[in-house]
């Protein structure tokens, strides 16, 4: 159990999982938080101007901010990361997904300072070996893009070492959407950018299956709602189970179909596909099927149901994208 008066450093906390998170100790009464990002974008800036905290610092000087203060930090959520899919420089995923993250690590090893991160469901690639967070599939996986590699390369490094935080799980967080995505451009969720589609055009396009076993809008993917993952990173951080590298889905694939049509039922509309050709670039990459295997969770004690697919595009259409608000 960490008290309301743990120092909790959250990274990544200008983006979207991380200021949800912020946000989401906030309104549980944590507000002795420390801050870190690259916090030089002013589309971000609405993501953390509202929450509680008592330090901000840049991410590229976190460390050397540590070894000058040495502040007594009860809990890491280190979700910071570079999560952009169609970056094909791996050195940028190198140097964020896992230089910085084994730093982060070795400060909590030495530290002896619990350690929740953020993996992906990136990491299962084509999905050949399954969607079961195993331990033992995870030196056998092939990522289908940089990002995923990165992820996967930590996983693996994580697995090797003798020396570890007191607690550390590792979430591989499947398809999340909701609020404070407004900055993710072509990254951000399928609702967000079918909601801003409708909103212009009234119709919604999609991408055609370019394999003869998915019809087209028939690609399914583990949605799984941000107030899911945040109220998880929650648990694990006052329940603190058996360290390991645990799923983040809701272990129920839906296709893009249900998703679209989920988000014209939130605008009261009728709902109006459209299929146009994947992009070239991300066509050979392509993930049509995820389901997050979600025993291991259950298994160490989380009990809590999640959002149905429409109850969480209802309430992200209804209570953010409509007012463009902000969690």
């Amino acid at each position: 159990m960490i008290n309301k008066d743990s120092t909790i450093v959250v990274t990544g906390a200008a983006g979207f999982v991380g200021s949800c998170l912020t946000e989401y100790l906030n309104y549980k009464g944590y507000n002795n938080i420390i801050l870190v990002d690259d916090f030089s974008r002013a589309d971000k800036q609405s993501n953390f101007e509202k929450k509680k905290f008592t330090e901000k610092v840049e991410r590229e000087k976190f460390f050397e901010w540590l070894h000058k203060n040495k502040p007594r930090i009860g809990f890491v959520f280190h979700i910071g990361a570079r999560t952009d899919t169609t970056e094909f420089n791996y050195s940028v995923h190198q140097h964020l997904n896992v230089e910085y993250s084994k730093k982060v690590w070795e400060y909590c090893t030495v530290h002896n300072i619990p350690l929740v991160y953020a993996s992906s469901a990136a990491t299962y690639g084509n999905g050949d070996l399954g969607y079961e967070d195993s331990h033992a599939i995870i030196p056998s996986l092939h990522p289908l893009n940089p990002y995923g590699v990165s992820k996967n390369e930590f996983d693996k490094w994580v697995l090797h070492q003798k020396n570890h935080p007191p607690l550390w799980v590792g979430l591989k967080f499947f398809n999340v959407y909701g609020p404070n995505e407004y900055h993710k451009g072509r990254m951000a969720s399928v609702i967000f950018h079918s909601f801003n589609q409708i909103q212009k055009n009234g119709f919604v396009k999609l991408f055609k299956s370019h394999r003869p076993d998915y019809k087209d809008g028939q690609q399914l993917r583990d949605f799984v709602y941000v107030k899911d993952v945040i109220k998880i990173c929650f648990w694990l951080m006052q329940h603190q189970p058996a360290s390991g590298i645990y799923n983040l889905g809701t272990g129920k694939a839906r296709s893009f179909d249900d998703l679209v049509k989920a988000t014209f039922s939130a605008m009261d509309l009728q709902a109006k596909i459209e299929y146009i050709n994947m992009p070239e670039d991300i066509r050979s990459t392509y993930q049509y099927f995820t389901e997050a295997k979600m025993l291991k969770l259950r298994s160490v004690g989380y009990i809590d149901t999640f959002y149905s697919l429409e109850n969480g595009v209802g309430d992200y259409v209804r209570n953010y994208l409509k007012s463009h608000k902000h969690y």
